[in-house]
């Protein structure tokens, strides 16, 4: 089968929070990978060929990101990076823009509202931006106004260079933010977990937005106490293009698993449950012309599995990048782990994924906000248990 693609990932990367203001467009994921991420390897034994590296959700507004592929065994951080893939970005709505800026540090955003405005006030000067080096190439004005690789990013945005792929849960958040869209004119956006799309699936569907879905995740934060296993299913029979993500580093071993989910919850079809995970994370990506389907002429990613890969009793054997074998259940050794200096004594490898299902959007977050936010919830639950 074609190579599997998430759209959704955070392997290949460490501490990318950059949680010092709620606009960080100027940073980029590209310039932080680590190729060394034996993650990335066991995403290939998943059948993984290629993942979508994206920072935290600490920001309204944060900064590029990068589409990798696969080619593990390098130690060249630029050869994980996919030739010509469409630049990205990462936007953030609800709690955690919210926690980290205006709890955590008394600045916009403190509310949903606040958000909104992040947007409007980031758009509104990049295109002012974008006025005074028109008029300045004009003659119009005579000095260049001061570069600016924030409002440069935002202004790519606005003239459709960039896709913008925003962390979101619930439905009012989502109409909210595709209206903002629509007032500055762009129309270029996959909505990431989006647990309530199925309440706006037919929203979604007339501005052209996508969805990138978990299967079957809600409930572990508040504002994502409410959702369904048969989103999926919903939003691609509105005819939005859907695809499931891992958002986790053990979850994107088992995206294939994740996709027979939604023949149980939803009764797709085969080839609607697979494209969810080839086909359409490559559409979100804007890189269908060269995987996500096994075509002439496109890239020679390819997962081999013994027997159906929806099935449970599915096990992956080979999963080629760039027509290379990257994974051979049959002849990889127990330990391959990229390691800079084999003689060294002690290995220049380390693992550091303690809490790392918890924190899979929220890599670099202080302990302290989360803990607050959780008693925050709990003190909420107790006088609602006991109002009466």
């Amino acid at each position: 089968m074609p190579g599997i693609i998430d759209c959704h990932s955070h392997i290949g990367l460490d501490v990318v929070n950059e949680a010092t203001n709620p606009v960080t467009a100027e940073v980029n994921v590209g310039d932080a990978l680590d190729p060394l991420d034996v993650s990335i390897y066991r995403a290939l034994a998943g059948g993984v060929t290629a993942s979508h590296a994206m920072h935290g959700s600490a920001n309204a507004i944060g900064g590029q990101c990068e589409t990798i592929k696969h080619r593990y065994g390098t130690a060249n951080p630029d050869e994980l990076r996919m030739e010509g893939a469409p630049r990205t970005i990462k936007f953030a709505l609800g709690e955690n823009p919210i926690r980290v800026h205006g709890e955590g540090n008394r600045i916009m955003p403190n509310t949903r509202m606040g958000v909104e405005q992040v947007f409007r006030n980031a758009f509104t000067e990049a295109r002012m931006y974008m006025k005074e080096w028109d008029d300045f190439k004009k003659g119009i004005s005579k000095s260049s106004p001061a570069y600016n690789l924030r409002h440069e990013t935002v202004a790519d945005i606005l003239r459709g260079n960039i896709l913008i792929h925003c962390h979101s849960y619930r439905a009012d958040e989502i109409l909210m933010l595709m209206r903002v869209l629509k007032d500055f004119g762009v129309n270029k956006i996959c909505f990431q977990h989006v647990n309530e799309g199925f309440k706006v699936a037919p929203e979604l569907a007339a501005f052209g937005a996508t969805a990138s879905v978990f299967a079957d995740w809600w409930a572990y934060k508040f504002e994502v106490y409410y959702s369904t296993a048969y989103n999926a299913a919903i939003l691609a029979k509105n005819g939005v293009v859907t695809s499931i993500n891992s958002d986790s580093e053990e979850l994107i071993r088992h995206l294939y698993h994740e996709a027979g989910k939604t023949q149980r919850y939803g009764n797709l079809t085969d080839d609607q449950a697979l494209a969810m995970i080839t086909i359409n994370p490559a559409i979100q990506l804007g890189i269908d012309k060269r995987t996500g389907s096994l075509e002439v002429g496109k890239d020679a990613d390819i997962a081999v599995f013994k027997g159906h890969p929806l099935s449970v009793y599915a096990i992956p054997q080979m999963t080629l990048v760039d027509g290379q074998v990257h994974f051979d259940i049959t002849k990889d050794p127990d330990d391959v782990r990229v390691d800079i200096n084999p003689a060294e004594k002690y290995s220049s490898f380390y693992e550091n994924d303690i809490n790392a299902e918890d924190k899979s959007c929220l890599r670099g977050i202080s302990e302290t906000l989360l803990s607050e936010s959780y008693s925050r919830y709990l003190r909420f639950k107790y006088a609602q248990n006991h109002s009466h």
